[in-house]
């Protein structure tokens, strides 16, 4: 099996995970695919292949040299977002992209042609001439993350395949509930038992990453008064109303469609209410853990003037950490970044060291003990049905691990 038929078989199962759940996984159809991947796994003879009871799978490569080599780990994780459907997904390839728009589907009576286009999405434009999978324009493609599935299991069967390439124990983990910011959560680091590992979870080629936001989610609740607008003078406390004046005393141009690079941000998920009851959800996030403390405490005096003008519990507020910046973890052993550069630069590929915005397992991985920076999985415009990702990317993300693999064996000692 190639990996291109590896990929379009793990997006046939739809694996959003809810944010609404209590349960790990968060969803049961995460679970029927971590089953498929454990069969798969035991069938192109990996080692060890445990999946439990939360729907976390691992597995063994073990190594072909008897020197004494760093244990390395690839994971990424199984579930989709919960922006858009993962459901029923169509995918088709477009042979040797042209650069035009391309037409997920065409009209209906009912519905305007769904495209691609170059001018909204220019990023298309580095991938003339490559291959690229596409959705029907209806649901996400399951790039983030299958696309790194696909990559690691294949780089396995490769060098299971080629036993003239040394490497040392290599260890697979796949989990559940990255999207919901969960995935890390009850991975197993002591059982994964690794020195330090990747997850191959960014976008675009090249993508090397080992910095990542500062990550908080607040809950706000507003309570009103509700009284007959004819006689509401004095009386009335509007609690949507006064939702839309805490989010205008947030700074206007800090948020996420006005920043970018290492800029930080608070960005407002959702806001529902009455003139009752109103609840907000932020997110908060910044890479500078200085600035990170100042916007949550600037969201917190923002509530205090809210119950000082409008009475005491009128506002309440619930602020909890999420993930915090991988880099401290990292910088100590930077040359587990050195390995990846290369391996990228021996795949011809020049590597692109940026920092993540936004998070991925990896991070809350590097604070429990395992540093494991992100490499490309080569998807891109994730969490709609824009999402596309080139063949010859996902290639090149394959060599790279295999790459690692290599290197960690040939020049770095445990």
């Amino acid at each position: 099996m190639n990996i291109v038929e590896r990929f379009l078989n793990y997006v046939a199962f739809d694996t959003q995970s809810s944010e609404d759940s209590d349960t790990t996984p968060s969803t049961e159809k995460q679970r029927v695919f971590a089953q498929y991947l454990k069969d798969e796994l035991i069938r192109e003879g990996l080692y060890d292949v445990h999946l439990d009871d939360l729907g976390y799978l691992y597995a063994t490569l073990p190594a072909n040299t008897d020197r004494h080599v760093p244990t390395i780990g690839f994971i990424a994780h199984m579930d989709t977002s919960p922006d858009a459907s993962g459901k029923d997904i169509h995918p088709r390839i477009v042979r040797n992209y042209d650069g035009t728009d391309i037409i997920l589907s065409p009209a209906t009576d009912t519905r305007t042609a769904i495209v691609t286009s170059a001018e909204r999405f220019p990023e298309i434009l580095q991938h003339i001439g490559e291959d690229l999978i596409v959705t029907d324009g209806t649901t996400l493609l399951g790039a983030d993350d299958k696309a790194g599935i696909a990559e690691i299991v294949q780089a396995m069967v490769y060098l299971q395949e080629h036993p003239d390439i040394p490497h040392g124990t290599i260890r697979v983990g796949f989990n559940p509930d990255e999207e919901i910011g969960l995935g890390a959560h009850h991975f197993d680091v002591e059982r994964f038992g690794c020195d330090f590992a990747y997850t191959m979870d960014g976008s675009e080629v090249g993508e090397l990453e080992f910095e990542n936001f500062n990550a908080a989610s607040a809950k706000v609740t507003i309570n009103g008064c509700s009284v007959h607008p004819g006689y509401a003078k004095d009386k009335m406390v509007n609690a949507v109303r006064i939702a839309t004046e805490l989010v205008s005393m947030l700074p206007a141009d800090e948020t996420p469609e006005t920043t970018e690079g290492y800029e930080g941000f608070f960005h407002l998920t959702a806001l529902c209410g009455t003139v009752e009851h109103a609840q907000l959800s932020f997110i908060i996030r910044d890479h500078d853990s200085e600035y990170f403390v100042s916007r949550k405490t600037e969201l917190a005096e923002h509530i205090d003037t809210i119950n000082e003008k409008y009475g005491e519990g009128t506002a309440t507020l619930v602020l909890q950490d999420q993930y915090y910046n991988m880099r401290e973890m990292v910088e100590p052993k930077m040359h587990i970044i050195d390995i990846a550069r290369q391996a990228m630069t021996e795949a011809g590929i020049t590597p692109v060291v940026q920092p993540i915005r936004g998070g991925t397992d990896g991070a809350q991985l590097s604070f429990r003990g395992l540093p494991c920076p992100n490499i490309f999985a080569g998807g891109i415009n994730f969490h709609g049905p824009h999402e596309f990702l080139p063949i010859q990317s996902m290639e090149k993300a394959m060599q790279v691990v295999v790459n690692i693999c290599r290197l960690a064996a040939q020049g770095q000692q445990a």
